[in-house]
C-alpha cells in the first residue's frame, strides 16, 4: 500500500475519547504526541490507575467539553519545545486520519499557549504517511 501525503495540520480523530475531529499539527520533529487537556485527575478505572480530563475539541468554542477517562499507560518526563521538562501522564487510544486507524500513544499537557491543541510526533506517525509541510488539510479536505 502507497503511503499518504498528510500536510502540517490534518483533522485527526480519537474516538476512544469520543472525538470525530480535531485539528492537530503534524509535526515530525517531536518526539511524541500531545494533547491540551484540562483538570486532570488521577483516579481508579477497573482497579487500575487512570487519569480523568476535559477536552476542548473545538479550539473556538471553549464551552464545549468532553470529559474523559483512560487508562494511565504510562509517566514521562518530557521536554517541550520551549525546553522546560515536565512529567506527564501517557494514554494509549486509537486514532483516524483517513482510512487508516491506529493506536498511539499520547501525553496529557497543557499546550493552552499553542495554536492547535493536539500536536501528532514522531511516534504517533511512525511510517505510515509523507508529509508535505507545504499544505494542510491534505486528507482532511479530500474526504469532504
Amino acid at each position: 500500500m502507497e503511503k499518504p501525503v498528510i500536510g502540517r495540520l490534518e483533522e485527526i480523530g480519537l474516538p476512544d475519547l469520543g472525538i470525530t475531529q480535531l485539528s492537530a499539527r503534524i509535526d515530525s520533529g517531536a518526539q511524541t504526541s500531545s494533547l491540551h487537556v484540562d483538570n486532570i485527575k488521577k483516579i481508579k478505572i477497573d482497579g487500575k490507575q487512570g487519569v480523568e480530563f476535559d477536552l476542548h475539541p473545538d479550539f473556538y468554542d471553549i464551552e464545549h467539553v468532553i470529559r474523559c477517562r483512560a487508562a494511565i499507560f504510562d509517566i514521562r518526563q518530557i521536554k517541550s519545545s520551549n525546553g522546560v521538562s515536565e512529567q506527564r501522564f501517557v494514554i494509549q487510544t486509537m486514532a483516524t486520519l483517513g482510512q487508516l486507524t491506529w493506536p498511539i500513544e499520547i501525553t496529557l499537557t497543557d499546550r493552552s499557549d499553542m495554536t492547535y491543541l493536539m500536536l501528532l510526533g514522531r511516534q504517533g506517525l511512525g511510517d505510515k504517511f509523507f508529509i508535505d509541510p507545504s499544505r494542510a488539510f491534505i486528507i482532511s479536505n479530500s474526504e469532504e
